[in-house]
């Protein structure tokens, strides 16, 4: 009864802001109102790198704009708050780059397994502002574009029963985003894939729908997983980014000055964020483990890989798109090691 309820909230708020809000967005002061949809709760680091992009707007141009941010899906599941993006009904939104594949082919390079050697890596591809900008831009034809990145940390395997080896995923449902890439990958493993909205998870361990489920360590926290899933395995196939969404239209329509605002505040949201996720990683770790009862295990992170290694020329071969990113990604692997 509450998930209908929160559902129907939502549902209302969102044909409100379809029929008549999307148009000029103005707040009774005559501000134009500034929404921006995320999954995440309001303790999240990403709602409070949202609250720090909030701030320097409105600090520089309060006059103009007042900033609004809705939390926990309220205005939809992830696909829905993008498609509002789209059409301008919502002016930002935060998605996984899982989500985004169905926009731009390149966002499918982040669901390949083991694609970054290190966390090291991840983060200087993504603080390479110069570059990231080509991939950011990809998607202005479907109307949006992302504005800047946040980090959704490193994916390690969790269920009801340990995952130690390759081996102990045979047989098992495993939750996955929505990504064919993603699907691959955990069948790959020996799994069976469970494609599901973020949402529906705890359910569904809960229920015996599926045995497990694949994100950080948040999940377990935050989302309360660790009350239905005791075991958190370290394997570390993903390194994932979320994207700050915003609709093009709006962004095109700002002046040069406010668009370097704009621009400025996604920055610094992006600098509270990874401040933020480093510290919220080690408190949820401690929670899951001491008032959950979750068991987090060290696993032979190389024998999780050699399972999956073969997906990446795969995946090179049906999506040229990838071969330009997936190369700089190999060259930066290859510095870290000393290879330059």
């Amino acid at each position: 009864m509450k998930k209908f309820l929160k559902r129907l909230a939502a549902g209302v708020l969102v044909a409100a802001l379809a029929a008549g809000l999307s148009g000029c967005g103005m707040a009774t002061s005559g501000k134009r109102i500034i929404r921006i949809s995320h999954a995440q709760s309001e303790t999240h680091p990403e709602q409070l790198g949202l609250l720090a992009f909030k701030q320097y707007v409105e600090e520089r141009l309060g006059d103009k704009y007042e900033v609004q941010i809705f939390p926990n899906e309220i205005l939809g599941s992830a696909q829905k708050a993008i498609e509002l993006t789209q059409t301008g009904a919502i002016d930002f939104v935060v998605a996984g780059t899982a989500n985004l594949e169905t926009f731009a082919d390149v966002y499918e390079i982040f669901s390949m397994p083991y694609l970054f050697d290190s966390e090291e890596v991840y983060r200087s591809v993504m603080e390479d502002t110069d570059y990231m900008q080509n991939i950011y831009d990809s998607t202005d034809e479907a109307g949006f574009r992302v504005v800047t990145w946040y980090n959704a940390g490193t994916r390690n395997f969790y269920a009801k029963t340990p995952i130690r080896t390759p081996d102990d995923l045979k047989g098992k449902k495993i939750r996955v985003q929505q990504s064919p890439a993603s699907v691959a990958m955990v069948n790959a493993f020996g799994a069976a894939a469970a494609p599901m909205g973020f949402g529906d998870v705890y359910t569904a361990i809960q229920q015996g729908v599926i045995d497990g489920a694949e994100n950080n360590e948040l999940a377990l926290t935050n989302n309360k997983h660790g009350e239905v899933a005791k075991y958190y395995s370290y394997n570390k196939h993903q390194m994932v980014p979320d994207m700050l969404v915003g609709n093009l239209k709006f962004l095109n329509g700002l002046s040069p000055e406010e668009y370097e605002v704009f621009e400025e505040a996604a920055r610094r949201s992006t600098e509270t964020e990874l401040t933020e996720w480093d510290k919220s990683i080690g408190e949820a770790r401690e929670k899951a483990k001491t008032d959950m009862g979750v068991e987090f295990i060290d696993v032979d992170v190389e024998a999780f890989k050699e399972k999956v290694l073969p997906l990446h020329e795969k995946m090179l071969s049906e999506n040229p798109k990838i071969r330009d990113l997936y190369q700089h990604i190999q060259e930066e692997n290859q510095k870290m090691k000393g290879g330059q």
